[in-house]
């Protein structure tokens, strides 16, 4: 007997995630696959489809291709597909998806950070050369490469109290490692760069010999300028993908696409990186997770380190906290047995001493806010090589006030601070940038500034009254600065942008730690602690590290080198107050109305140890709502559910009445800027 064809056609039916801000299109929708699509259609890529509500054509990623669909009623067909190259890797959408459900957030904002935008030239010579076949879609059954292809294993970082770390990687462990501050010369001219950073490296080049990828996040170009050096000692340079913000559109793609491949790589860059395609992830190291960097300014506000820890707990991959100071949420990690800690070997300890108490005796020195002790350590360095100086704030004076009355001086355009980027320049205000001609004293009238305090230039110009004859370089954010020579200078630096010194500074001035810790922030004590041990870590083997005018447990624990003791005590501290990363936290920001019938929706004990609501200036109110970590997944769902029904009460309000005042309601995870005054 001979068999008839079906008659019935197979209907392939993509699933697809619609590229929307709004959060009630924030899942995934059926479309049929016309025929003539059919060949092309693959899970990953980018297609067009139609919105019936909205009667638009949208752009989407097809996360799957099944069979048939629950849906009642006749699907909508895709309209198009926009590229035949698979750019949505199913690791990065299962992240997305974790990650956003986590922040109470949608899907599309994550992939829109992990994804560029579709670069055409790029794509053509990508199916043009040898990778075509990745590019199209081949990934997670890919066998690994041969032996003879994969790199040679690292030998042993040496360092650390027990050998092992790089064990660390084929067990697939999690740990918070604490950086050796020093510096290492690199071989073959690499030039110099920090220990943390060659660590760093040998556990990528574990992962790379064992055929896997590794992903390095770090805080900015600086950090991965020094990354980007050591793996060029110990992995080849092919095998390197540098994946950040500061490419372009391009070059972001390009990586992306080498990111999909087959060949085990290095991935390197910032907070974005976390979310780069690696379906064979054999590590993920984070250095200085504390960096506010690291904290996603765009919806839904994910930080690096969320994004890490959901990763490795999905592809089991290894998991290193790296960094010279440990930020408050990892020692939690550990306090609680999710991170091992490995430590360094107390006897690459600095040679930190404490001047809280000392004055200084010479006039410029006073002016240069330098005492004694920091001044006697800095005239002998300064005979052998460069001296660091690292300062609070950049330009000349941080803050004008009015010589009358002593208030601070206010633009009076924006009401911004005033203030004086060089000796003999015109004020102008730091906010909006107008110049400050005309100036008047909005509290006594008054129309003469004077400065108060030192930015960079002012303690430069200081310095080099108090050093006669000896060099002196500015490095802050508007004169960046990543390496400098060994011969003596003075190199005054504001925080986070001091260069490497070759050889390490001969010695290291941390000076306006007051004004440092003068902040109101629930982080300001371990931020202090974490840019004084950075720039600590530039030092010369031990080479004297002056902190001035800063006592108590920050100090000692500076100049104990016990920094994860306490990071400890921070972390007991707020575990009495219920502050995050004790618990978790949520701003729930909208109207009266919106706010509070969210928060009605949450659980009583919940609803409980809520902070607020308070006037937010054009926001409506704030509430701060506090519950325990494993809470999360619970209170997110009743938040997210609440900003749906919010943003579609507020389409239909715009859509029957045009101009009326609606509603809205913003949800925040994990923001610690409501306890910043």
């Amino acid at each position: 007997m001979t068999l008839l064809p079906d008659p019935t056609p197979r209907r392939v039916v993509a699933r697809v995630l619609v590229e929307s801000p709004l959060p009630q299109l924030d899942r995934l929708f059926d479309y049929s696959v016309p025929p003539r699509l059919r060949d092309v259609m693959a899970p990953g890529i980018r297609v067009k489809v139609p919105l019936r509500s909205a009667g638009r054509i949208a752009d989407a990623f097809v996360v799957d291709l099944v069979d048939g669909s629950d849906h009642v009623g006749e699907l909508s067909e895709v309209e198009d597909v926009v590229s035949e190259v698979s750019v949505l890797a199913p690791e990065v959408w299962r992240l997305a998806r974790a990650v956003a459900d986590r922040a109470g957030g949608s899907a599309s904002d994550v992939l829109r950070l992990a994804v560029p935008p579709r670069q055409v030239r790029v794509e053509k010579a990508w199916l043009a050369g040898p990778a075509a076949e990745t590019a199209s879609g081949a990934d997670a059954d890919s066998a690994p490469p041969a032996e003879a292809d994969r790199a040679a294993a690292p030998a042993e970082i040496t360092g650390y109290r027990a050998g092992g770390l790089l064990d660390l990687v084929p067990a697939r462990g999690r740990a918070a490692v604490d950086a050796i501050p020093l510096l290492v010369e690199l071989a073959e001219g690499g030039g110099w760069v920090g220990h943390w950073a060659v660590t760093a490296a040998q556990l990528a080049a574990v992962a790379l010999a064992s055929g896997d990828n590794a992903i390095v996040a770090v805080p900015d170009y600086r950090d991965e300028d020094q990354v980007l050096r050591a793996l060029g000692a110990v992995v080849p340079a092919d095998s390197i993908v540098r994946l950040d913000s500061r490419q372009s559109n391009a070059d972001r793609y390009r990586a992306l696409l080498r990111a999909r491949g087959d060949d085990p790589v290095v991935i390197v860059g910032n907070r974005s990186v976390l979310l780069a395609p690696s379906v064979r992830l054999g590590v993920m190291v984070v250095f200085d997770d504390g960096d506010p960097l690291f904290s996603e300014p765009l919806s839904p506000y994910v930080h690096a380190r969320d994004t890490a820890l959901v990763r490795q707990t999905q592809q089991g991959s290894a998991l290193v906290f790296l960094g010279h100071a440990r930020s408050t949420d990892v020692q939690r990690l550990v306090e609680v047995g999710f991170l091992a800690e490995v430590r360094p070997d107390p006897r690459y300890q600095p040679k930190v001493i404490p001047t809280s108490q000392q004055a200084a005796h010479d006039g410029f020195a006073a002016r240069a806010r330098i005492p004694s002790t920091a001044w006697s350590e800095a005239r002998a360095a300064v005979e052998h090589g460069p001296v660091l100086v690292q300062v609070a704030h950049p330009g000349y004076s941080p803050r004008l006030a009015c010589t009358e009355c002593g208030d601070t001086a206010r633009c009076l355009r924006c009401n911004g601070p005033v203030v004086q980027r060089q000796q003999g320049a015109q004020p102008a205000c730091s906010w909006c940038g107008a110049l400050a001609a005309g100036w008047r004293c909005q509290t006594c009238e008054g129309t003469v500034m004077k400065p108060v305090g030192a930015g960079a230039a002012r303690t430069a110009d200081e310095l080099g009254k108090a050093f006669p004859g000896v060099r002196v370089v500015v490095a802050d954010g508007t004169r960046p600065i990543t390496h400098v020579d060994g011969e003596p200078a003075l190199i005054v630096a504001t925080r986070g942008a001091e260069p490497i010194a070759a050889g390490g500074y001969q010695a290291v001035l941390l000076l306006d730690g007051e004004r440092m810790l003068a902040r109101e922030s629930l982080r300001v004590a371990e931020d202090c602690l974490r840019w004084w041990a950075n720039a600590t870590a530039l030092a010369a083997r031990r080479a004297p590290v002056v902190l001035v005018g800063v006592g108590g447990a920050l100090a000692s624990a500076l100049a104990t080198w016990e920094l994860a003791r306490f990071a400890s005590s921070e972390l007991s501290d707020r575990r009495q107050l219920r502050f995050p990363p004790a618990v978790r936290v949520a701003t729930v920001t909208g109207t009266v109305d919106t706010v509070a019938r969210a928060l009605s929706e949450l659980p009583s004990d919940v609803r409980g140890e809520t902070l607020g609501p308070v006037d937010v200036p054009e926001a409506g109110v704030r509430a701060i709502v506090r519950f325990d970590v494993g809470r999360g997944a619970e209170v997110a769902q009743v938040l997210r559910s609440q900003v749906i029904r919010a943003a579609t009460e507020r389409r239909k309000a715009i859509g029957q009445k045009r101009g009326r005042p609606v509603s809205t309601l913003r949800v925040r995870f994990d923001d610690v800027e409501p306890f910043t005054d």
